[in-house]
């Protein structure tokens, strides 16, 4: 059993999309490092699962949240259970995010809707009430999950790298305007990951999925601790997705399109990936249960 420090354990790290890719990794990185937890996903029997296992693991603190994010109200009912438990955040984690391959015109308008709702909406409204907390304590820490989409126009997934765009030219104003506050505002960036996102995106048959070399969640996480633990204002996770972003800055936005495009055509390979390596993600793909799309469908 690890050695908890004693010195984090009254600190809370809230971690949005915590069940697995990123939000799992970022959450096991807290755990070993003494912190205790406040956990949300959607899912109540995952989200048990993992609870139990970093409890197990690290002996941590883990309050479990469950609640839909996809819900506009949700932000606010999670603040408010927060509050009262009496327990203060110090570093929050936006994490949860989807997408959803196709056609803009050809995309259910709700489902397009509900991810706006997802990866911005209720990213605002969660940093505005934990930041505004933060800063009269003035002390506190934010990551934000950005991508390396949201800096190329993106066919195929346009809406997603739309909203990532969003996050990052969002992340980088606040984080200047709390310079002096004592808190500290982190946007990560990572590439195409091993994750169940594209699972739920429907978007397994692509050639970025199906062929590309794709980066392990636990290696974008480390990257986004460290660079949050050290108050950095952005962080390019690994080093094909920095080539990505400075190529793209160096392109017009019709040029980013086109390339882009070619990694969200369908695969025509016989052989290719068809399914994580990430088990904790594999595993989330396995309670979704069936073979690609997001478990908000099924539940609807």
């Amino acid at each position: 059993m690890p050695v908890v420090n004693m010195n984090n354990r009254n600190q809370y790290a809230l971690i949005t999309g915590a069940t697995s890719g990123f939000g799992y990794e970022l959450a096991k990185l807290f755990a070993a490092d003494g912190y205790s937890l406040i956990l949300v996903a959607r899912s109540e029997e995952r989200l048990q699962e993992v609870t139990n296992e970093l409890k197990t693991q690290y002996s941590v603190e883990v309050t479990p949240i469950a609640t839909d994010l996809f819900r506009p109200e949700a932000a606010k009912e999670i603040y408010d259970e927060v509050q009262a438990r009496g327990i203060v955040v110090n570093y929050l984690v936006n994490d949860a995010g989807q997408g959803e391959w196709g056609k803009f015109i050809d995309i259910d308008l709700q489902r397009s809707l509900d991810i706006i709702q997802l990866n911005i909406s209720s990213l605002v409204a969660l940093t505005k009430y934990f930041a505004t907390d933060m800063v009269a304590r003035g002390d506190g820490h934010i990551l934000q999950l950005g991508s390396e989409a949201g800096k190329a126009p993106m066919p195929l997934l346009s809406v997603y790298a739309a909203t990532k765009a969003f996050v990052i030219s969002f992340s980088a104003a606040i984080s200047n305007e709390l310079e002096g506050t004592g808190v500290h505002v982190t946007v990560l960036l990572p590439g195409a990951a091993d994750t169940d996102f594209f699972h739920k995106a429907n978007m397994e048959h692509t050639k970025t999925y199906r062929e590309e070399s794709l980066q392990t969640p636990e290696e974008v996480a480390k990257d986004g601790y460290e660079a949050l633990m050290s108050g950095e204002s952005r962080v390019i996770s690994g080093g094909k997705t920095k080539m990505h972003v400075y190529m793209s800055n160096l392109m017009s936005d019709e040029m980013n399109a086109a390339n882009m495009r070619k990694l969200m055509e369908p695969s025509t390979e016989e052989e290719g990936r068809e399914h994580a390596d990430h088990e904790p993600s594999r595993r989330e793909r396995d309670l979704i249960g069936h073979e690609s799309g997001d478990m908000k469908e099924r539940q609807e």
